[in-house]
């Protein structure tokens, strides 16, 4: 019986592509369905971690997410830990609600019905290093190639776009604790959240060849 011996790379893109489309799709769903949910408090759209407390589409879609990532086999050890970390993190995100106005403090909540406040506290350690390593991911690890092997046009492209994602991430990401703080204007957490994850998807699909004209041309997989 014959095997196509593209078919484990076609895997890889697909893998790719799936981690791409959910990020980008996460947080438009959840502020979709949050939306034609009742508003228990003004503050319900400040972050897509509040729409935790009414709709189910952040653990619906960040869990499989990151159930494909921890399936996703890097070029190296290094690679693999990384994508190991991003979707451990992200998993914490979504069983570690953060804290909003309309509970109080004291409340159990998320699969361990830990007081919110200490739930927050888990959540947002979890969403920095979540966003940590897809930066580091995208500076350091995608723009990789194998040694000895010549960049072409494409692939040069593609790295600067790797890694102006990367840089994007951390620069708008070390704005979040000031919009935490109400420095700058509390709802710009939730502009913060889609840019991030928004980024992160586009890169996956960069990495997944969803983009013809990012391409090499004699190759099927990226490097």
């Amino acid at each position: 019986m014959s095997t196509n011996p593209d078919t484990g790379k076609q895997i890889y893109l697909k893998i790719r592509n799936q981690c791409g489309r959910l990020g980008i799709l996460l947080p438009w769903l959840a502020l979709f369905s949050a939306g034609i949910a009742d508003h228990p408090g003004p503050d319900w759209w400040w972050s897509i971690s509040a729409t935790y407390y009414q709709s189910p589409a952040l653990v619906a879609i960040m869990f499989p997410t990151c159930l494909v990532m921890f399936n996703y086999i890097g070029y190296d050890k290094l690679d693999n830990i990384i994508t190991n970390l991003i979707a451990l993190f992200g998993i914490g995100l979504a069983i570690f609600p953060c804290k909003v106005s309309w509970i109080p403090d004291g409340t159990k909540v998320g699969f361990f019905q830990l007081p919110i406040e200490t739930s927050a506290i888990i959540h947002g350690i979890c969403a920095a290093l979540f966003a940590f390593f897809i930066a580091f991911n995208n500076i350091f690890l995608f723009p990789k190639s194998k040694p000895g092997r010549a960049l072409s046009p494409k692939k040069i492209i593609r790295n600067r776009i790797y890694r102006i994602c990367g840089w994007t991430s951390l620069f708008i990401g070390a704005l979040f604790p000031l919009a935490a703080m109400g420095i700058i204007p509390r709802f710009f957490k939730m502009i913060i959240e889609i840019l991030m994850l928004n980024i992160f998807g586009f890169s996956w699909l960069v990495k997944g060849e969803f983009f013809p004209f990012l391409n090499d041309k004699k190759t099927s997989v990226q490097i």
